[in-house]
């Protein structure tokens, strides 16, 4: 059994490959620079992820594009970074327009050539910042893309095993397997330290408060968010 798993460097990447790998895949890991402004440190947590569970077979792909169309804090430093916010339902300004439909597309490409069977992606709706392209029925639907658009003995599916969890219950999860969460990183706006108030570093913070362990990496503030 062979899987690509989609590995950002970010918390939830980081258990689904925890999770993929218990299940006992074969993986094979891809990462994703598309000009986001803590590039560096997500590669850097890629690698780390990959060595820690033995993963070999890796692909960093390149796609500056995304920041040359623009639309996203992440990728357009004349856009502020949205802060905590958890009763806004409105898109943040971090949503990178269509990202993850070209994560997946390339994904499957390197499936089909691989010969993978499994696509694994660390998104998440219920406890999301309200991204499109996180919901199950994005998913469910780009299922039936890949299979009208590859060859007719390719049978890929993408599997999103955190979909329906709170952030909390990732975090829960992480433990249980002995995720190294020290390795991964969140924050959409710094590189050294985490900022502590961004959407994402919020989400994350408030996510361990809740299950009563301490953070593993470094914040430039820790604010308490419950």
């Amino acid at each position: 059994m062979k899987a690509v798993v989609l590995v950002s460097g970010g918390m939830d990447s980081l258990v689904t490959t925890a999770i993929a790998h218990e299940r006992g895949f074969e993986l094979a890991a891809m990462h994703v620079n598309y000009g986001q402004r803590t590039w560096q440190k997500e590669l850097a947590s890629f690698r780390s992820i990959c060595s820690h569970f033995n993963i070999e077979s890796r692909l960093e792909v390149n796609a500056d594009f995304l920041a040359e169309i623009g639309g996203s804090s992440l990728t357009d430093y004349s856009m502020p970074v949205s802060g905590a916010d958890f009763q806004d339902s409105s898109i943040p300004t971090s949503y990178v327009p269509f990202r993850n439909a070209g994560f997946l597309s390339m994904a499957v490409s390197w499936s089909e050539v691989i010969g993978a069977d499994k696509i694994f992606i660390g998104a998440v709706e219920e406890d999301s910042s309200g991204y499109p392209d996180c919901r199950k029925v994005f998913y469910n639907a780009f299922n039936t893309v890949i299979a009208l658009g590859t060859k007719p003995e390719t049978n890929i599916e993408i599997l999103t095993p955190l979909i329906e969890m709170q952030k909390s219950d990732i975090v829960r999860k992480g433990i249980e397997l002995d995720v190294p969460f020290g390795f991964s990183w969140s924050c959409y706006k710094s590189e050294g330290k985490a900022c502590g108030v961004c959407d994402s570093c919020a989400r994350r913070l408030r996510a361990f408060e809740l299950v009563g362990v301490c953070d593993p990496i470094e914040y430039e503030e820790r604010p308490e968010y419950i």
